[in-house]
């Protein structure tokens, strides 16, 4: 019988995130990451409410978002699983993903009058971050 696998991730109650779309980025990143790996088991809805302090529902919307995804699969009587690897999304999918997720960040980024070189810096200090997670 395979572990539950704990799932450390804070909700912000400052982020302009929705708690559904913090709790999912956080375990795409967890799944991408190599934090929490195909064959792991979740927590139950139940128990990362708990763990949060949120509304079961919540998290049920989540999971459900993941599993829809193809990030989590559910076994039956037996909770829910990170999915084996594969390309989750079309390349289309994934362009038209990128090109909201920049227009987003755009649009946050520039009222606050940051250089752009200090953009460049922030960005591949982050993902310089992720790489080190991911080996």
């Amino acid at each position: 019988m395979a572990r539950t696998t704990p799932l450390m991730i804070d909700i912000a109650t400052g982020d302009t995130r929705p708690i559904v779309r913090q709790i999912t980025d956080a375990v795409r990143i967890k799944i991408s990451t190599g934090e929490i790996e195909p064959g792991d088991q979740l927590p139950s809805v139940r128990g990362l409410a708990q763990q949060l302090g949120i509304n079961p529902n919540t998290v049920a919307k989540a999971y459900g978002e993941l599993t829809t995804e193809g990030w989590l699969e559910a076994r039956q009587g037996m909770g829910l699983y990170v999915a084996p690897r594969r390309q989750r999304l079309s390349r289309g999918e994934r362009e038209r993903r990128l090109d909201d997720a920049v227009q987003r960040f755009v649009a946050e980024v520039v009222p606050l009058n940051v250089a752009v070189d200090d953009v460049h810096t922030r960005i591949d200090a982050e993902f310089a971050a992720l790489q080190r997670r991911r080996a």
